[in-house]
């Protein structure tokens, strides 16, 4: 409760004055008594403050003891929402970071206040509580919200501890175990490649997988919240390291739900692709190769599902494309020992958009950029503005 200042100059020994003026603190409280010593007026305050206290701590710690329940049922969300409407009387709603209700209870009294406190760790959004209730339950919402943030946390690192089993199992799926398919008629797998050149340190490098892990963790609490077994990994694709999901094809939306979850939880461009429906442990190795060439056709922030076979693979797997690109790959190398060129010209061919952003992706200058392709196609003897040498290029030098 707000000391009043007539309570605080009795508590000092002076002559009351009129009115009832509240003080928020005790900075306010030495302005408004300037004429004796800070200290003072600060003690006072402090007493006052305590008096004042003091009624309400059995309530206090009542409340607390009943949010401290909530936080520890085995669905400590669904419970402090419940506990939450229970005590102001209103509506509370919990939604995960990717948009998902996670909780829901109550109802909004008529004149309700929204009230509305981001759940973030270490400036990632974890997720929101909203209230509707009466006004004055602002303080409470900030405290109760403390509380789901830490449920939150204990969710996600239940979690991680789920993923690396699944991720365990994926491995052991893609050799072929059948007993780590998860339950339903066939599985989808679904593959996301953060944009941007690989990165080049060991910090960029740990920073990156933990990007996709955090991803990942959204992912399979999407399908979690289904009642869906999920099993995730971020594994190296080609020179990109991608995190991976598989889940039952019974889900028609998956995939088009896992989208707009990773779209709701992170601002970062990023391409997603998908397989078809597979049934059978042995098509595990199709279902993620199926995602990673759909990877290749999506757009940034898009998501490109493999509805087809792709007419060029059985000429991008077939002896004399290999045959083809060591030839050419040799004829290269003669003139680029260190492999700038060949990655330079890799890069050029999965790059949709112009030069000046290509040299920019790879932190190269634009004419160090022009220099190099002029470079490699002396080499290899032909000129990329031909489509059929530039064909033969990109049989000889693109990941497939």
């Amino acid at each position: 409760m707000p000391v009043t200042l007539l309570a605080l100059q009795e508590a000092l020994g002076l002559s009351p004055t009129a009115g009832d003026e509240r003080i928020g603190d005790s900075e306010a409280a030495v302005r408004a008594l300037p004429e004796l010593p800070a200290a003072d007026v600060r003690a006072a305050f402090a007493r006052l403050q305590a008096d004042t206290l003091r009624p309400h701590l059995p309530g206090l710690r009542a409340l607390l003891d009943g949010a401290q329940r909530a936080l520890n049922h085995p669905q400590p969300e669904v419970t402090l929402a419940r506990w939450l409407a229970g005590v102001t009387g209103g509506e509370v709603t919990v939604r995960a970071s990717w948009g998902d209700v996670v909780a829901h209870a109550g109802h909004a009294p008529d004149g309700a206040e929204m009230t509305e406190v981001p759940l973030a760790f270490e400036r990632r959004p974890v997720g929101t509580l909203h209230l509707r209730a009466a006004p004055g339950w602002a303080d409470l919402a900030a405290l109760i919200a403390e509380l789901l943030r830490l449920a939150r946390l204990q969710a996600a690192a239940a979690g991680a501890a789920r993923r690396r089993v699944g991720e365990r199992q994926f491995e052991a799926l893609l050799a072929g175990d059948a007993a780590q398919l998860p339950p339903g008629e066939g599985f989808t797998v679904a593959a996301l490649r953060l944009d941007g050149p690989p990165p080049r340190s060991v910090r960029a490098r740990e920073a990156r997988t933990a990007q996709l892990d955090v991803l990942c963790s959204v992912g399979e609490g999407f399908f979690y919240r289904r009642g869906l077994t999920c099993l995730t990994a971020v594994r190296a694709q080609g020179d990109h390291d991608v995190a991976v999901w598989l889940w039952p094809a019974a889900d028609p939306a998956g995939a088009a739900g896992l989208h707009e979850a990773l779209l709701n939880a992170t601002t970062a461009p990023f391409r997603l692709g998908v397989s078809r429906a597979h049934a059978g442990a042995g098509a595990a190795p199709d279902a993620l190769r199926e995602a990673a060439e759909a990877l290749k056709i999506a757009g940034p922030g898009g998501a490109a599902t493999f509805t087809q076979p792709d007419p060029l693979r059985p000429l991008l797997d077939s002896p004399e494309r290999a045959a083809h690109a060591a030839a050419w790959q040799a004829r290269l190398r003669a003139g680029d020992p260190d492999g700038k060129l060949a990655a330079t010209l890799r890069a050029y061919l999965g790059h949709a958009g112009s030069l000046a952003a290509l040299a920019d992706d790879l932190n190269l200058h634009l004419n160090t950029l022009r220099y190099r392709l002029r470079r490699a196609e002396e080499l290899l003897g032909g000129g990329l503005s031909d489509p059929a040498f530039a064909a033969r290029v990109y049989l000889a030098f693109s990941e497939g």
